[in-house]
């Protein structure tokens, strides 16, 4: 066991791991006003930015899921791994070495898995790539340079080549001291008869990183097409590679993809890189798998698509069959980006890398810039397989294009395609589309309606809960906006339980009045004393915007806390009457007067209260 990393050793990471960098290598950040900074949660599906990172707190929490936390939270998160190993990944990156309490220094093979995988996968690309130059990967050379690819190209995109051997990568990374386990955990080696031996063999190479730069993975296409094995062949799932959610590409494209708010999908590794040559920097590739849910999620935090009219998804398809049914597919999924999507097609079939050798650079940037909306592809195409010169026909494509038409979420865009599948069919009555295609949408459209209507009543919030909210708020980000009136006004001016809970820990923790100019150690003493559900709500409070302008704290805080202690009191005088009214001033006086006198004095601190609330 490598035992635990050291406490000041984890406080250097956080300082030497600027949160605004760690989630900026993920998603998009816009300003946000405030010292905060916003973008769309990497941790669910949203379509409006509700992910904010204050940079100065080193905290970051997403208003739509309620996750939350500090840069090793993220990272955690984002990676699925333990703590330890979050830590072991920051450390690698600002190039900290750890230390660990019982034993000092920890050799290599004692840090966590995917640290040392992540070094075996580059080591790995390094072996390869420098086989490359080999004389037995004449053939791998030869394959790039007919597809218009110099050395140069391949150096960039880090192509390589696997010797036609049974074991030597294996060989190679096992003298470096890695374990054969490791290797077939990895991907990179199989279980032979008499061992491990290497997974790719005589095959051209391309590694796969993640978005951050890291090899997770290789692509490798056969060369001799006459030997056994599929053309091309991918790393398995492991612990790093997981082919649903990998984009070839991703880490040379993501900063142009935010850029330039586009990105161009294409089908495969000289593809990604014709485009890229050609002056096409957005462009990815998935890596043996449909595009899917998981590709559209890494994409949307990348352009960060916020409005149906910011950014452009761009899907290369081949014209034939198979490329129209992947467009149809695209098509499902289009509804998942606020995007505009469009699809780019050859008429002659030809691929980006094709299409590069036959015409030049230019062939591929106009290719892309004579992208077609994708729902207008995807019906045409549709409608393309009925014969529309007859009434039968005519009708036909009509039932079958009306359910993709209905699936168009915008309004006036689903009615301007229904006018246009009347011209393509040639009915010459719009009247009639559109209602064949309301008959399609109306039950889901009221579906929608009544879902939405849920959600309408279920984010109504009570106004002192509101208040409760914003004071906490104050409390954790101003504290000493507040003062003592904050630390005496009490647990029970809190209705909502969170909210109480959380006024406890911060009285046990010494109050607002010991929490000083509060910043980035007062949250952390808060986190330190708080359970699992605390520790959200502080974390979200840290990171949440205070909505003043900042000359205007100070009043806008003495105003929220004197408007708590009014609605104490008007709650405890609501109490007090009922009391009273159920007292019998005659066999009970002396009660009775006592009550009274409470009521006179309360009703006194009241419109104190208010005088004090109306001049704040």
């Amino acid at each position: 066991m490598a035992g635990r990393i050291s406490d000041d050793d984890i406080a250097l990471v956080r300082e030497r791991s600027p949160i605004a960098d760690i989630v900026g290598e993920h998603i998009q950040l816009r300003n946000a006003g405030g010292g905060n900074l916003k973008g769309l949660c990497p941790f669910h599906d949203e379509k409006s930015p509700s992910f904010n990172v204050t940079p100065a707190r080193g905290y970051w929490y997403c208003f739509g899921c309620g996750e939350g936390g500090d840069v090793i939270t993220f990272v955690r998160r984002l990676e699925h791994l333990s703590f330890a190993e979050a830590v072991e990944q920051l450390a690698n990156r600002a190039g900290i070495q750890l230390r660990y309490e019982q034993g000092g220094y920890v050799p290599g093979r004692e840090q966590g898995e995917r640290s040392r995988l992540i070094e075996a996968h580059r080591a790995a690309a390094e072996f390869y790539a420098s086989r490359l130059t080999a004389p037995e990967a004449a053939a791998g050379r030869r394959f790039l340079s007919e597809r218009g690819f110099e050395r140069a190209d391949a150096e960039r995109f880090g192509v390589g080549y696997a010797p036609a051997e049974w074991e030597a990568l294996t060989r190679h990374l096992m003298a470096r001291g890695f374990t054969a386990a490791e290797l077939v955990k990895g991907g990179l080696a199989k279980e032979g008869r008499r061992g491990p031996i290497d997974r790719f063999r005589g095959r051209l190479i391309w590694p796969i990183r993640d978005i951050t730069g890291d090899v997770i993975g290789f692509g490798a296409r056969k060369l001799n097409d006459a030997e056994d094995g599929p053309k091309y062949l991918n790393t398995p799932e492991s612990p790093l590679y997981k082919k649903s959610e990998v984009l070839y590409g991703v880490d040379l494209a993501k900063r142009e993809i935010s850029r330039r708010s586009q990105a161009v999908i294409v089908e495969g590794y000289t593809d990604v890189m014709a485009c890229h040559l050609s002056g096409v920097p957005t462009a990815v590739a998935t890596c043996g798998t449909a595009f899917g849910a998981e590709h559209i999620k890494v994409l949307r935090r990348l352009l960060m698509d916020r409005s149906i009219s910011q950014g452009e998804v761009i899907f290369t398809f081949d014209g034939d069959a198979a490329g129209q049914k992947a467009a149809l597919r695209a098509f499902a999924d289009d509804q998942k980006f606020a995007t505009q999507t469009f699809v780019a097609v050859q008429p002659d079939g030809l691929d980006p890398c094709d299409l590069r050798i036959r015409h030049g650079d230019a062939a591929v940037r106009d290719l892309v810039a004579t992208r077609k909306p994708l729902f207008e592809f995807a019906i045409r195409n549709l409608v393309s397989n009925y014969d529309v010169t007859t009434n039968e026909g005519r009708l036909s494509a009509l039932d079958a294009a009306a359910p993709f038409v209905a699936r168009i979420r915008d309004q006036g865009l689903r009615k301007l395609y229904a006018v246009n599948l009347d011209r393509w069919l040639g009915f010459q009555d719009e009247s009639f589309v559109l209602s064949r295609i309301m008959e399609v949408s109306g039950g889901a459209k009221q579906a929608a309606s009544r879902r939405k209507a849920a959600h309408r009543s279920a984010d109504l919030a009570d106004s002192a809960i509101r208040m409760e909210t914003e004071i906490l708020k104050l409390a954790v980000q101003r504290p000493a906006l507040l003062g003592p009136g904050f630390d005496a006004i009490g647990e029970d001016a809190f209705t909502v339980p969170e909210c109480a809970a959380l006024y406890r820990l911060i009285a046990e923790v010494g109050g607002v009045a010991a929490a000083g100019a509060g910043g980035r150690e007062w949250v952390d003493r808060l986190l330190g004393s708080a359970n699992e559900t605390l520790s959200g709500l502080v974390t979200r409070f840290a990171v949440e915007e205070i909505r003043v302008d900042q000359m205007k704290e100070e009043p806008y805080a003495t105003g929220m806390l004197t408007a708590l202690e009014l609605i104490k009191v008007s709650r405890a005088l609501d109490q007090l009457k009922s009391q009273l009214e159920r007292t019998n001033p005659v066999e009970e006086q002396q009660e009775y007067n006592r009550l009274f006198g409470e009521l006179v004095a309360m009703e006194q601190q009241r419109r104190v209260l208010r005088e004090r609330a109306a001049g704040s």
